[in-house]
């Protein structure tokens, strides 16, 4: 596996465990508070989709045979 493989993969795996933090807060519904702004689950159903999207595109990449 050369190194650009690895640090891709890396970042998938960061991506696939934010999608899956933003996940268990959409199922849990635990309130987060920054600086006394209450942050929705919107935020967190957003950060969900996109955190996945770039987690399938960064894997996709990382194992397509060119």
């Amino acid at each position: 596996m050369s190194s650009n493989r690895l640090f891709i993969v890396i970042g998938a795996l960061i991506f696939a465990a934010l999608a899956l933090a933003s996940l268990y807060r959409l199922m849990v519904g635990f309130p987060i508070t920054i600086s006394g702004h209450a942050i929705g689950q919107t935020t967190s159903l957003f950060a969900f989709a996109i955190s996945t999207a770039l987690c399938l595109m960064l894997l996709k990449s990382a194992f397509s045979t060119r």
